[in-house]
């Protein structure tokens, strides 16, 4: 499986997810957004799509392409340059310890982690959880979220399965 990471060395080297997977040699590092493989799954916080197990053929075939960088470097990235297959990921809790417990604030391995799962990858997601000592948890924390965005059929499910679980913490909170 190959996983890419267009990296621009804005993070703290020590505490960052993306260095360490090149250095275990999980994943290849590019150093300009020139280099992401085209036809790449794309991780995009603002893509119109949801990762779902449709893109399962994509992810085997192409990898699968995070940015590590700032929110509105990869807003202009994204602007700049047309990859095919661009996926944000559905609602899951962070487990890492800079954001631990918020929502959404994925480090890039955690989000590697969510597209291998939710794609049906998951022994692949199991292993990447050996890169980092709390990475397992981030399965843990969303095993639930994890297992149905895995067992939806598009990208649409996956959007319903998250507003769902959405609306029942909301209502939850009312009470």
């Amino acid at each position: 499986m190959k996983l890419y990471i267009y990296h621009a060395n804005q993070c703290h080297p020590k505490k960052c997810t993306s260095l360490k997977m090149a250095k275990l040699k999980k994943a290849i590092i590019l150093n300009s957004p020139n280099k992401i493989p085209r036809h790449s799954l794309v991780l995009n916080p603002y893509a119109k799509k949801a990762v779902s197990p449709e893109d399962r053929e994509i992810v085997e075939k192409y990898g699968i392409t995070g940015l590590d960088c700032s929110w509105s470097d990869a807003e202009n990235i994204l602007s700049k340059f047309r990859f095919k297959n661009q996926r944000a990921l559905p609602y899951l809790i962070a487990c890492n310890p800079i954001n631990y417990g918020k929502p959404c604030l994925l480090s890039t391995l955690e989000a590697f982690i969510a597209t291998l799962y939710i794609t049906n990858f998951k022994s692949l997601a199991y292993e990447l959880t050996k890169c980092f000592k709390w990475a397992e948890t981030f399965i843990k924390v969303n095993y639930n979220l994890l297992e149905n965005y895995s067992k939806a059929k598009n990208s649409k499910e996956v959007v319903e399965i998250q507003n769902n679980y959405l609306e029942e913490i909301r209502l939850n909170r009312v009470k």
